[in-house]
């Protein structure tokens, strides 16, 4: 019971209390980049989870059965962004494959997931916290939801945005700026939760 209870703390916490994007600051490129449009949006965010689920899941089974075993803990850098990089061009090829309008709509953004900080900060933070492989997986996931409702929040606000007369001054990027501001102040109302 009490592993449950953990879990939905980091769970909660990750996503929403400690928003990797609108707390933590990491990920922004991305997130201001890509947030124009829900859909696209919608599509970096599922690419982004399953990006750190699976990178959380294979660096901290590399952490815990190789880098410990062997006293190497101080290549857990090295090695987290070879795993990432890896998985971002499994998933660029799976998506320039299957789904090629997403692709094609995330355009540079893509391959940007591989030097997104907030993915290699979710790794880091796995093995600075202790978390175990389980602890780390859903520490990931729920890292990696948390960025996909705010891109998606801010995605949608933005596309409201555009029908509205907004003066000259703060057209464009410093509009967009002031939003994710404001949402990060709204977030920070979920603190109260843990």
């Amino acid at each position: 019971m009490n592993t449950v209870k953990e879990l939905l703390i980091i769970l909660i916490g990750s996503s929403l209390v400690s928003n990797v994007v609108l707390s933590q600051f990491l990920g922004l490129c991305p997130f201001l980049g890509v947030s124009k449009k829900v859909n696209t949006a919608a599509g970096m965010g599922v690419a982004v989870i399953f990006v750190i689920t699976l990178s959380s899941t294979v660096a901290g089974l590399i952490y815990q059965f190789i880098l410990v075993p062997l006293n190497m803990e101080y290549m857990q850098t090295i090695v987290f962004i070879l795993v990432i990089a890896a998985l971002v061009q499994f998933v660029e090829m799976f998506l320039k494959k299957f789904v090629v309008g997403l692709y094609e709509s995330l355009g540079v953004y893509l391959p940007l997931i591989t030097t997104n900080c907030a993915v290699l900060g979710v790794a880091l933070t796995n093995v600075t916290k202790g978390y175990n492989v389980l602890f780390g997986i859903v520490n990931g996931f729920a890292t990696a939801v948390g960025f996909t409702v705010a891109i998606v929040l801010l995605a949608s606000i933005r596309e409201r945005l555009e029908y509205n007369d907004i003066p000259k001054p703060l057209k464009g990027m410093p509009i967009v700026l002031l939003t994710a501001g404001l949402m990060a102040i709204a977030f920070c109302g979920f603190s109260g939760l843990i």
